[in-house]
């Protein structure tokens, strides 16, 4: 995302470089950036959406220009490159204005020797170069739709849009165009080729949806997309294409068929005095990531947007902050692409940028994940390829705490050789766990060599009937695994996940999965009397809490929630104490939101993922584990500091 009244002051028509003579040479062979690790580099956005004294003295976005690029570039080549560091990305700011077949042109008052020589600039210190367009066709590019489109005989910008002119992107600042009519694509191709030729090694493609909040079928820029992909490979030239902003993820087969990586959130900048704060919006990463974690790979990452860690008070963090803002996005393999001053990078960003060992792990490009998210105490890990494993522990509350990563939870048994990442020093051998003091919003990195043998780790249950239990855990798929319910086998697979069926309702069960003699950590869950929906709005909504219409079981959910709205669900009734696995459905049409549940008294926190398109109508579904007592339990969802997803129904 890229603030409205900023890029709407940026596409002001300026003298400009002509696209012509930047066009592409014809290269007979597709080729596709591969994106086979997470790219690092530096991007300029961040310092043109800051209010930080002095970064942009002439109005919005005004330090973006030549001088200013070539500088980051010369500090990138003479102190990142060797870490890894290589791309020079020129976010929004560069277009001026549109040639006579509405394709974009630099602006020349910020780039004189335009974008062509720029590219060359940086190639010749070894570096690749990036740029940024938005999604759709510019208002300005039209031209009443008397626009030709270059090399397509007979199509002009009337015939790629739709006849009502309507208008998509993240910020309604294009025409939605029609790929129906095959001179769309022809645009697409020709935009494709002056980027090319202007020697772009990547594109970021903004405002795209369903995303960016934004859903609904003028809002839906699949066809964009693929259209995008088709035109980059058609160049003959190795581009790297990111789309932004806060993506679906009901889309994620189109992302992932379709581009190198997606950015699953909203912009990480703050638009304020400093670079970026805590809680706007750096800490709703440990949240927006989650759900796409296993969409990440060779060829398509998660991007969690720029990092800045690197300018000391600017960055409007703690140094506890910067690195559990540098961990999260390393452990998750996100793109580490600089958003600071590179010219004024102190000593202690220096070091988080350029830790050698926690690039590796980013490198490495085998995503974290939470090992739950109940608490602001948080242990993430990762089993990586030789066998070790890679553990962060969280603090993200605002008092110092213990953090413990249990390793009998991760599937870590016997004794185990401890290294911390950040402080490049053997801890020694520990077993049975570890447990750090860390500040507010602290963190530390280990990674973890078992000296024993491994068992599946963090089983969780995903699913039950009166009959059965679904299960999952994180482990090898292609080994065999056995499911025991106490002491008796009960399925066996070579997938990382099973259910158990044959069970008896109301019945409590312990669950261990085993792999060549190594056993879990055992679970435990209780199989329901029968499979009862408990509607929320039968219940209770409180202090503004509010009964409203959707696609959902009943027809109603109950929205504004939080603050002081709240819902106290119908009364749940329980055959046996134990814990259930209970089904929420709920709509989070932003990006994710945290509820308190509390129960019988007892509150845990519960963030569930966000769809990111704008869609309160449609439920969403996870599976929760909550602790009931036998006969009846009172369950309350609210949060006193923070919005709340809509409440459709619990299943138990």
């Amino acid at each position: 995302m890229r603030a409205l009244g900023v890029v709407a002051g940026l596409l002001a028509s300026l003298v400009a470089v002509p696209a012509a003579q930047a066009q592409a040479p014809q290269v007979q062979q597709q080729t596709a950036a591969k994106a086979e690790k997470p790219y690092m580099g530096w991007s300029s956005w961040t310092l043109q959406a800051t209010n930080y004294p002095g970064v942009n003295p002439d109005g919005p976005a005004s330090w973006l220009n030549e001088k200013n690029v070539l500088a980051q570039a010369d500090v990138l080549a003479a102190k990142f490159k060797k870490a890894g560091y290589d791309h020079v990305n020129v976010d929004a700011g560069w277009l001026g204005s549109f040639d006579e077949y509405g394709r974009p042109v630099v602006d020349a008052k910020k780039f004189p020797r335009g974008f062509k020589w720029l590219g060359d600039y940086i190639h010749g210190k070894g570096m690749k170069f990036g740029s940024y367009l938005a999604v759709g066709l510019d208002l300005k590019a039209y031209n009443d739709g008397k626009t030709p489109i270059y090399n397509a005989p007979g199509c002009t910008t009337k015939d790629i849009v739709y006849p009502d002119l309507r208008k998509t992107n993240g910020w309604d600042m294009a025409y939605k165009m029609d790929f129906a009519n095959p001179c769309s694509q022809k645009y697409i191709d020709s935009i494709a080729q002056v980027l090319a030729g202007w020697g772009v090694d990547f594109l970021k493609l903004d405002g795209v949806g369903p995303g960016s909040f934004r859903g609904g079928e003028r809002y839906d820029n699949t066809t964009d997309v693929k259209a995008w992909n088709s035109a980059l490979k058609s160049t003959g030239r190795p581009i790297e294409f990111l789309i932004s902003w806060a993506l679906s993820h009901r889309h994620a087969d189109v992302w992932k068929a379709n581009t190198n990586g997606w950015r699953v959130d909203t912009d990480v900048e703050c638009y304020c005095d400093t670079l970026v704060t805590w809680n706007q919006s750096v800490k709703q990463r440990w949240n927006d990531v989650v759900q796409w974690i296993d969409d990440a790979g060779p060829g398509h990452w998660n991007n969690l947007d720029s990092l800045a860690v690197g300018n000391g008070q600017m960055d409007g963090l703690t140094e506890a902050e910067r690195q559990s803002y540098m961990t999260l996005w390393s452990i998750s393999s996100s793109p580490l692409y600089i958003g600071d001053d590179l010219t004024k990078i102190d000593d202690y960003g220096y070091e988080l940028l350029t830790n050698n060992e926690v690039i590796a792990i980013n490198q490495a490009g085998v995503p974290a994940r939470p090992v739950d998210q109940s608490s602001d105490q948080q242990v993430w890990y990762a089993r990586n390829r030789d066998g070790s494993y890679t553990v962060a522990l969280f603090n993200l509350g605002s008092r110092p705490a213990q953090v413990t990563a249990d390793f009998g939870q991760l599937g870590i048994q016997g004794n185990a050789k401890v290294r911390d990442v950040w402080a490049k020093k053997d801890v020694g051998q520990k077993s049975g766990s570890i447990t750090e003091d860390l500040p507010v919003h602290g963190s530390k990195l280990f990674t973890i060599n078992p000296r024993g043998s491994v068992a599946p780790g963090v089983v969780q249950g995903t699913a039950a009937t009166p009959n059965s239990v679904s299960l999952k855990w994180y482990g090898k798929s292609g080994v065999r695994y056995d499911v025991y319910a106490g002491n008796k086998k009960v399925a066996t697979t070579t997938d990382t996940k099973a259910t158990v069926t044959g069970l008896t309702p109301a019945t409590s069960y312990e669950f261990t999965v085993v792999q060549n003699g190594a056993r879990s950590k055992p679970v435990s869950f209780v199989t329901p009397q029968e499979s009862v929906t408990y509607e929320a709005e039968k219940g209770s909504p409180g202090g503004g809490a509010t009964v409203y219409g959707c696609a959902c079981s009943g027809g109603s959910k109950v929205g504004y929630i939080g603050g002081s709205g709240n819902i106290t669900m119908p009364t749940v009734v329980a055959p046996r104490e134990g814990t259930y696995l209970v089904e929420l459905a709920y709509i989070s049409a932003d990006a994710s939101r945290t509820g308190i549940v509390t129960v019988n008294g007892t509150s845990f926190k519960l963030p569930v993922a966000g769809s990111n398109d704008d869609d309160w109508n449609t439920p969403q579904k996870v599976t929760v584990p909550i602790y009931l007592l036998k006969g009846n339990n009172t369950i309350r969802i609210g949060n006193p500091d923070d919005s709340v997803f809509d409440v459709d129904s619990i299943r138990i």
